[in-house]
Order: structure tokens, then C-alpha cells, then sequence
């Protein structure tokens, strides 16, 4: 069975490649020597520093891992395809939400680049996978556990404009 595309934005590419680097360059320098420090401190069995340095040191290797996972198998959208005419991952859209009478805006994103606190929803979301292909003036309606929402399409923009 082939691997999922990892499917990202260009920010969100970016975004992940600093933070590899950061965790690979300076996090794991920073752990090495904290544990470095609390061997020196002697018996290790009652050694807390040493303990929590390595459950940091742990969990700086789990995410480089999940982030070397993601990187390998990438799909990036570059702004030569995304095309105005048709939400698609890496646009920015603003729906008017027909029940609660409120403009909202989106980032359509891949699954692993998906944020609800930055308005960045996945194209695998209810809402997301309503959206796609979605044209300025039609209206989508998306079940979600809230029940039926229907939102009408306002604008399509790059995602970086």
C-alpha cells in the first residue's frame, strides 16, 4: 500500500524544515549537555535532572522522527497551482456561514498543517472537503457533529496574498 501524500504549502514546508533543523542542530546540543550536567551529579538512580533530560532527549527524537516521516513523503503546492477560479489546497477563502450570519476566513491546508486556532483547516475536514472545488457564489452545505452548516462562497485568494 503506497504512503499518504503529506500535502503542504510552501509556509508550512518551510515551517517544518526550520523545525527539524532547530531540534536536530540546537535541541539536541542543549539535551546532551543537561544530561552531561546531571551525570557528573553522580548516583543516577535518584537523579531527577538526569531523568528529565532524558525523557526531553525522548521527545525531541519522536518529533524529529514524525517530522523526517513527513518531509520524506511531501506534496508541496506551489502558487503556479492554485488556481482562482476553485478552492484548493493553499487558498485562502472567506464564507459568509448562512445559520449564525458571520463571514469567516480559511486557509485550506493538507491534514498535517491543520490548525483551528490559525483558521487553517485540512482539505480532509468536513468543512474542507465541502469547500473543494467550490466556485465565489456557490453555497456548501458540510454535515458536522453541530449538525447541517451551509456556507455561501465569498472570495478565493492565494493563501499568501
Amino acid at each position: 500500500m503506497e504512503e499518504k501524500k503529506n500535502i503542504l504549502t510552501y509556509a508550512g514546508l518551510k515551517k517544518y524544515e526550520d523545525e527539524l533543523h532547530n531540534l536536530k542542530v540546537e535541541r539536541r546540543q542543549e539535551v546532551a549537555q543537561k544530561i552531561k550536567e546531571a551525570m557528573e551529579q553522580g548516583d543516577l538512580s535518584e537523579n531527577a535532572e538526569y531523568d528529565a533530560a532524558k525523557d526531553e532527549q525522548r521527545d525531541i527524537e519522536a518529533r524529529i522522527e514524525e517530522l523526517e516521516k513527513i518531509l520524506k513523503n511531501v506534496e508541496v503546492v506551489t502558487d503556479e497551482d492554485i488556481a482562482l477560479d476553485r478552492i484548493s489546497v493553499g487558498c485562502k477563502v472567506k464564507v459568509h456561514d448562512l445559520e449564525f450570519d458571520e463571514d469567516l476566513d480559511y486557509s485550506i491546508v493538507g491534514s498535517t498543517e491543520a490548525n483551528s486556532l490559525e483558521n487553517k483547516i485540512s482539505n480532509e475536514s468536513p468543512v474542507g472537503k465541502a469547500l473543494m472545488g467550490a466556485r465565489v457564489g456557490d453555497v456548501v452545505k458540510v454535515e458536522t457533529m453541530a449538525g447541517a452548516m451551509s456556507y455561501k462562497v465569498l472570495s478565493i485568494s492565494r493563501d499568501n496574498d
